[in-house]
């Protein structure tokens, strides 16, 4: 996803901020901002390859710590405000409590697969963490996967930008449009399964919540 900045302002920021424009711009992007994370962890890759002025190993640091730390950001977001909005306005989209409770009940069984793969996907990278705080995602399996996701994505595209230079950059793109539309077509099929399922799906998430609430303190 090109975003807000393009390539050759990449560059320029990367000379002028170093390690902090890949904290940053990472970071944002996974608060939900719509900046290329991944474009600028892979040119930081290759810059640091072919120029020697940045340590590849900081480039990972900076932007696995980023991509952690902007999640927590957009997973608060989502958690404070996400489910207040849907509350509100969600009788306008046909969105009422037992949706909202089974929304939680699938992520509460799919959550982690959702947040950890996301951060491989584009658009799933910004709003993965939102979705996850806006459906009560348990916090610390969040944080869990959240971290090994950032580190894993960190970690390929540094290492393959370092070692296999503009070659994972023009790979990289394709990739996660791919990865999109297998998460299209995932999200699709998920639509069916709910669709055909809702009832039972619906009785099974309110089962498990009064369980839930009738649980002894």
């Amino acid at each position: 996803m090109a975003g807000l900045i393009d390539e050759a302002q990449i560059v320029s920021i990367l000379t002028t901020y170093g390690y902090w424009a890949i904290f940053f711009i990472v970071a944002l992007e996974s608060a939900g901002i719509p900046l290329p994370g991944e474009t600028t962890l892979v040119g930081a890759a290759i810059y640091a390859g072919h120029s020697g002025n940045m340590d590849i190993r900081f480039v990972i640091l900076a932007a696995a710590a980023g991509a952690i730390f902007g999640d927590n950001i957009g997973f608060w977001v989502g958690r404070e405000f996400g489910v207040r909005l849907l509350m509100r306005y969600g009788s306008h989209i046909g969105v009422g409590p037992p949706q909202l409770r089974l929304g939680q009940y699938l992520f509460m069984r799919w959550g982690g697969a959702i947040v950890f793969f996301g951060r491989f996907i584009a658009l799933l990278r910004i709003l993965a963490a939102v979705l996850a705080g806006a459906n009560r995602f348990d916090p610390v399996k969040f944080l869990a996967y959240n971290a090994a996701g950032g580190i894993c994505w960190a970690l390929v595209f540094g290492l393959g930008g370092y070692v296999f230079g503009a070659a994972i950059h023009r790979i990289a793109g394709p990739i996660g449009w791919l990865g999109l539309a297998g998460a299209i077509l995932g999200a699709f099929l998920l639509w069916r399964y709910w669709k055909i399922h809702e009832e039972r799906l619906t009785k099974e998430a309110e089962a498990h919540f009064e369980r839930i609430d009738h649980r002894p303190p």
